[in-house]
Order: C-alpha cells, then structure tokens, then sequence
C-alpha cells in the first residue's frame, strides 16, 4: 500500500476522537452550568428557608415577649382586683359601722329629706307669717332634712306676698276655678275648696317633688322644740310597721290638765290631724278615692282606714292658735286655747319605740288597763278622785260615754263608732296628774284580752 493511502485511513480516526472529545467537553460543561445553577437555586432556596427560619424566630420572640408583657398585665390587674376588693370591704365595713351608730344617711353627698313640710294656706297672712316663724325657729339645724312648702289656695296678695318675703321655703298656688257644688243646703263651701286644695298640694308634694313623706301643718299652728326630732323617730316606725296609716303630733285631750308626761306616745282608732304625716304609698291609695270634702272626717271612716291606727303624743308638738277660721272657731275657747305645748326637749333618737309596734303595743296597753283599778256606779269622778294610781271606768254605749266625757271635760265627739283619741275603744287622759283615767268601752277588755275579774 502507498505510503499516502496509509496516512489517510490513520487520519479519519484522529479526526473521529476528537469530535468525541469535543462532545465530550461540551456534555461536561453543560452538566457543570447545571450543576452550577442548580447549586445556586439550591443556594437560595437554603437562604430564604434560613431568612423565614430567622424571621418565625423573630416573631416567636416577639409574641413571647407580648404574651410574657399580658401576663404581666394580667398579674398586675389581679394584684389591682385584690386591693379594691379589700378597699371594697373596708367601705361595707365603714357603712355598717355609720349606720349602726345611726348617722346621717347621705347619697351622692346629698341629704336624703326625712320628710317635706307643707303648710297650707289662705287668706290670713298674719297667721301664715306666725306659722312660718315657729317652723324656722326649730328648722334651721335640719332644713336639708325637712325641705319647707306654703301651699296657697287661691289668690289673697297680701298671702302670696308674705310667702315670697321667704327665701328659704318654697311657694305654691293653687288657683282652682271651677264652681264648688254642695252636697247639701247650707253647707260651707269652704270645706269642698279645702279638700280640693289637700289633693293637689299633696299630689304635687309626691308626684312632682318626688318626696317619700309629707308632713302636713295649718296656718294657723306653732310648733314644739323637739317637733322636727319627734317626726323623724316616728317616720322608723310607718316604714316598718304597715298598720300605722300615719303620724300625729296633736292629742285632742291635750289640755294642760288632762297631759302629764312628754315622752309617752299611743296608738289611736281615731284620726288625730293637726300636724300630721303619712308617707307616698298611702297617698297612693287615698289619692284616686279623695272625697270632695270634710276629708279629715272622711279618714275617720272605718271603710278608709282599713283597720290601720295612727300615733299621737300625750303631750301635743303643734298648738292650734287659729280661733278665725273656716270652723268659725268651734270648740277653741274650750278644747284648743288650753292645749299645753311641749316644751321638754326630748332626744327622740335616745327613745326605744319598739313599744309602738303592733303586737307589742296590744301587750304593753293591756298590761297598763288591766293594773288599773275599776270604778264602778254613779259619781265615777269623785270616786276617781279618792283613788291612788290609774282608774278604770267602763262605759256601756255612746250616749253613756257621753255623758263621763262631760263630767270630766274631755272630748264626747264619735265619728264612726270611736271616741276621740281611743283605742279599741279605751280612752286615757290624765287627771289630778300623772293619774290616768282609762274609760273602756264594753268590747275593750275582751279585745285587749283581759279578763274581767
């Protein structure tokens, strides 16, 4: 073979090794820019896994730190909890103490009134600035417990002027025109004018003043030092017992020879009137049915009373100075003019009431009838005369009752079956004093529970 045949064959391998070589370069520099960018794609997976990593930690550390500042918060909360609950039961333990030292109840640092003080009023100015006087006399220590009224019925100038020469009371007209019709030939229609007067001061004293009690004065009354003190003792008594309709400060045997002891109260059948107090929830109950006169007879009747009793004082705290008025002055000269006034200062607050309740005012008054000594037959008041201690005089109807009352001078006045000042039928006075008369009616002793020996 020719030596250039030769080299030809031995050059086609040549030439065939190095395209595979040179494939072979290409394959291993493609596989190493994969590799490169897939190292690098792996690179930045890793880098973004550690961003996220550090980035959960940080939010991990910053919930740690919110959740780790609330349960700060929540202890400190508790440890605040636990202070005002201590606080708290030093407050309950301060007002326990305040109200069993029996202080002066406050609420929102205002003094809650005992009671609204109304007089009711005219055409007599001179008697309503009397009136007037007496009350502040006594009132200015305890004005924020008894807010006073005038209550003027109608239009007298020379009233409404005197009432507004005040500036520490407040003043109210009833100006009512509407003809007033009597029931009856001859009456006065000045006892219709009066009951429409008393419903619309008193519906405005509770409904409009919003007050919880009233107590209710004339114009023509002066009252005693411990009035106020008297009033504010008996308004514990109507809130817990519901059988005192209300509160009297006036005893219709209050003359000065028939009282003895200041500090001594009753309850009573008979309505006493005359400065007297009772609270909204009966005002409630008398208000719709309020008659269109005489209405101080009319809480008399036994259908309006209900069987409720009323308190009064053996020594009057009002004095009735009024001889010119609606009653054209009946029975002053006799009955009012000699009405002692208390002048002992009593300190009411001091005084143990609970006597007054109910079932235990039955027993307390049982047991002073019973150990008083009974007088019988005629010339009972002679024979009461020559008696040490308290009598006991039995009558046997109305007329016969009558009939004592005159010998002795008391009131003989019924209305509805009661005596004056009576309970279950017993009236007691004073006579020759401190002797008490009792006159007990013919059922009293059975309902006292006594037994007549």
């Amino acid at each position: 073979m020719l030596p250039e045949n030769r080299n030809r064959k031995m050059a086609i391998p040549i030439c065939d090794i190095r395209w595979l070589l040179l494939a072979a370069a290409v394959a291993f520099i493609f596989i190493q820019m994969r590799l490169f960018a897939t190292q690098s794609e792996y690179a930045d997976r890793v880098a973004a896994a550690v961003e996220a990593e550090n980035h959960c930690t940080n939010q991990m550390r910053l919930l740690i730190d919110q959740i780790s500042m609330q349960q700060g918060r929540i202890v400190a909360l508790e440890d605040e909890k636990k202070r005002r609950d201590e606080e708290c039961g030093q407050l309950k333990a301060l007002v326990k103490d305040l109200e069993r030292r029996g202080l002066e109840r406050l609420v929102d640092k205002v003094q809650v009134p005992v009671a609204a003080v109304v007089i009711m009023a005219c055409n007599r100015a001179n008697y309503l600035e009397r009136t007037i006087n007496s009350v502040f006399k006594y009132q200015g220590s305890v004005a924020s417990k008894y807010p006073l009224f005038v209550s003027q019925d109608g239009s007298n100038p020379q009233v409404k002027s005197k009432a507004l020469s005040y500036d520490k009371l407040t003043y109210m007209q009833h100006l009512d025109f509407e003809p007033v019709h009597a029931d009856n030939p001859g009456e006065l229609t000045a006892y219709y004018k009066i009951a429409r007067h008393y419903k619309w001061a008193l519906d405005n004293l509770f409904y409009k003043h919003n007050f919880s009690r009233v107590i209710i004065l004339e114009d023509d009354m002066e009252i005693a030092p411990d009035f106020f003190d008297y009033f504010e003792a008996a308004a514990d008594l109507l809130d817990k017992d519901k059988s005192i309709m209300a509160v009297s400060s006036w005893n219709d045997n209050g003359q000065k020879q028939f009282v003895h002891d200041p500090y001594v109260l009753y309850r009573s059948d008979f309505f006493p009137g005359l400065g007297w107090m009772l609270t909204r929830t009966t005002w409630d109950e008398l208000s719709p049915k309020w008659p269109k006169a005489y209405w101080d007879d009319w809480l008399r009747l036994k259908e309006n009373h209900k069987g409720r009793q009323f308190i009064r004082p053996e020594v009057c705290r009002t004095y009735n100075f009024g001889e010119h008025g609606s009653s054209l002055g009946q029975f002053f000269q006799q009955y009012l003019a000699p009405i002692k006034l208390n002048d002992v200062p009593v300190d009411w607050k001091s005084r143990d009431l609970s006597y007054l309740i109910k079932d235990n005012y039955e027993k307390y008054f049982a047991e002073i009838v019973k150990k008083a000594t009974p007088v019988h037959g005629e010339n009972v008041v002679l024979k009461a005369h020559d008696i040490e201690g308290d009598v006991r005089i039995e009558y046997k109807d109305q007329s016969h009752f009558e009939i004592i009352a005159r010998q002795f001078g008391i009131f003989n006045e019924w209305k509805d079956g009661i005596p004056r000042t009576a309970y279950k039928g017993v009236v007691v006075f004073r006579y020759q004093t401190p002797r008490r008369i009792f006159l007990v009616g013919p059922d009293s002793l059975r309902q006292l529970g006594i037994k007549d020996p």
